[in-house]
């Protein structure tokens, strides 16, 4: 049996990784979005934290109707209840990479959870 799981992905706008690395712990996308597109929906969550990082390009989130400028090299948590919706510049796309997890669910972080030998 492997202890670990490997794929690539290509150009597609949305990869959900939970399926190709057979994820226990947490739901991992990588998005991109074409120049003046968005996401077509505002959305929350039940349980789970969301924590965005922009690969490149540069846009907005909008959360529970604040705005907030987005570029290459951000990255933003954002709380279960809080309603998002996601938008690339009109004169550049975005692509950003999204970690979800239970809120509150995380015991020990890496110092804590290693074992080294």
């Amino acid at each position: 049996m492997t202890n670990y799981a490997k794929t690539n992905i290509g150009n597609e706008g949305r990869v959900e990784l939970h399926e190709a690395l057979s994820l226990t712990g947490a739901e991992i996308s990588i998005n991109t979005l074409p120049a003046g597109a968005n996401v077509p929906f505002v959305h929350s969550h039940k349980t789970n934290e969301e924590v965005y990082g922009i690969l490149s390009g540069k846009g907005k989130v909008i959360i529970d109707g604040e705005e907030i400028t987005l570029a290459a090299g951000d990255w933003i948590r954002i709380s279960p209840s809080a309603k998002r919706q996601f938008f690339a510049a009109e004169d550049a796309g975005i692509s950003f990479v999204c970690v979800q997890t239970k809120e509150n669910s995380l015991e020990k972080f890496t110092a804590n959870d290693a074992v080294v030998y």
